[in-house]
């Protein structure tokens, strides 16, 4: 084996670059929670135009994703293939995630044209930052085991954003906006776009990457062409898209279910926390839990069993919760938290699947392409992201919601539907795809040996 391979990372690297996915789950926690209620229930836009806004940037993201992908993975510096993106890519980071919620006055439809124009560039920006990043966690090291460690650093920090958004968001939007909703919501996402492009520039200045890049790399087409013929692949990307939109759907609609169906008021019921806040962080605090169990269960249990049996915890949390009575606090904080440990093996073993596949592409085909595998994997979440707004979107639309007003029983059900039914219908074929993935712990070790031995080769 080469001294790469044997190299261990610092836990000040395994820090740096852990706390990198703090700024993307802050968004897509913050964006899960507030982007359709903002627009749609504060401002007033239909509910089915922010849904095609949102399944229309994912159409985008089918072609931007891969093509930073195939950019990343060709790009040479002195800073490496993919950290460079992190140091410039930091700032529109942050700027364009602000823009989104800085909205003036102005008439529902050019409304609906400001979320697509800075929704849109968001996106783009998320991109170009968190395609590389993902990357880079393929070059950090040769082993997969030292990967599947910077992975759950990586989830923790991802759980703890969500933490951040349970615990201050609420408090926040309320502390800054007083009686005014959208001013809060519109500070409260500045703050967090500040920290975040603080962030990205210090996991850029921690990390490094020990996998050489080879001289040449090979046509796109043929990258595209493998990559679909690999089944891993596409096993892990249907799991993800249906795994995270069972809980997109569920955050998306969380905000509506408290205020209309359950007749929240917003009154904080423990500590500074509201319902809302709490199911937020109990979602948070079960995903950081499920992290730290699917990490340590992986030595023993192979990665694609985990995550049928988080699937499993998702549903029965989800069911619990649909069964207790609407006051029942307690009951249902407990119920969420199993939600978000089910949640959190899928996230940390997925994740670590994704470069899995990378290196089982390099040892089969000789061809090096992680930063498009992995931003063709990370596709399939932003789809499950995207798809957990627009169900319901069109569920509310259907339905007859009406915002800030009295809600019929068609427009309650459409709620329900959509934070309770389909949330667990969507995991239905996330845990088949499962069933099919055939990477286990032995396959993965011989990747490894044989990697190690021709990259000592080529030195």
């Amino acid at each position: 084996m080469s001294a790469q391979a044997h190299e261990r990372i610092s836990l000040s690297e395994k820090l740096g670059y852990g706390v990198g996915d703090l700024p993307s789950g802050l968004y897509l926690n913050f964006f899960g929670a507030y982007l359709l209620y903002f627009f749609v229930d504060l401002g007033g836009v239909a509910p089915a135009a922010m849904a095609l806004m949102l399944l229309l940037s994912r159409v985008f993201d089918a072609v931007t994703d891969p093509v930073m992908g195939v950019i990343a993975d060709r790009t040479r510096t002195r800073w490496g293939r993919y950290r460079p993106y992190l140091l410039f890519g930091a700032l529109p980071f942050g700027l364009t995630g602000f823009a989104i919620f800085a909205a003036p006055d102005m008439s529902t439809g050019w409304l609906l044209v400001w979320a697509y124009i800075t929704y849109g560039l968001t996106m783009l920006a998320f991109t170009a930052v968190n395609v590389p990043y993902s990357g880079l966690l393929g070059v950090i090291s040769p082993s997969a085991k030292q990967r599947a460690n910077v992975t759950a650093y990586r989830m923790f920090f991802s759980g703890l954003a969500g933490i951040v958004v349970g615990v201050l968001a609420t408090t926040l939007i309320r502390e800054f906006g007083g009686d005014d909703e959208r001013t809060g919501i519109m500070v409260t996402m500045g703050v967090f776009a500040a920290v975040s492009v603080v962030i990205y520039i210090v996991t850029f200045a921690t990390t490094k990457e020990r996998i050489p890049a080879v001289p040449t790399n090979t046509a796109i087409r043929r990258d595209l062409a493998t990559l679909f013929r690999t089944g891993a692949w596409i096993c892990v990307v249907v799991a993800a898209v249906f795994g995270v939109l069972s809980i997109a759907s569920r955050a998306s609609t969380a905000r509506f279910f408290f205020k209309y169906v359950a007749g929240d008021d917003g009154t904080p019921v423990f500590l500074f926390l509201d319902r809302f806040g709490l199911f937020l962080t109990a979602l948070a605090v079960g995903q950081v839990s499920g992290v730290i169990l699917g990490f340590l269960l992986q030595r023993k249990f192979e990665k694609s069993h985990l995550i049928l049996a988080g699937g499993a915890i998702k549903v029965v949390g989800i069911t619990a919760f649909a069964m207790v009575p609407l006051d029942a606090i307690w009951p249902q904080t407990l119920a969420q938290y199993f939600v978000g440990l089910g949640f959190g093996f899928l996230m940390v073993l997925s994740f670590s699947m994704f470069t899995d596949i990378a290196e089982y592409i390099d040892w089969k085909s000789g061809q090096q392409m992680t930063g498009l595998t992995v931003s063709a994997s990370i596709f399939g979440v932003k789809v499950g992201t995207g798809l957990g707004a627009f169900a319901p979107g069109i569920a509310l639309e259907l339905t007859g919601f009406v915002p800030q007003g009295e809600q019929s029983a068609e427009a309650l059900a459409g709620i329900n539907f959509a934070f309770a039914i389909l949330p667990a219908l969507a995991l239905l074929p996330a845990g088949v795809a499962m069933v099919f993935y055939r990477l286990s712990h032995s396959v993965m070790d011989e990747v490894e040996r044989d990697l190690a031995v021709r990259r000592q080769r080529s030195q």
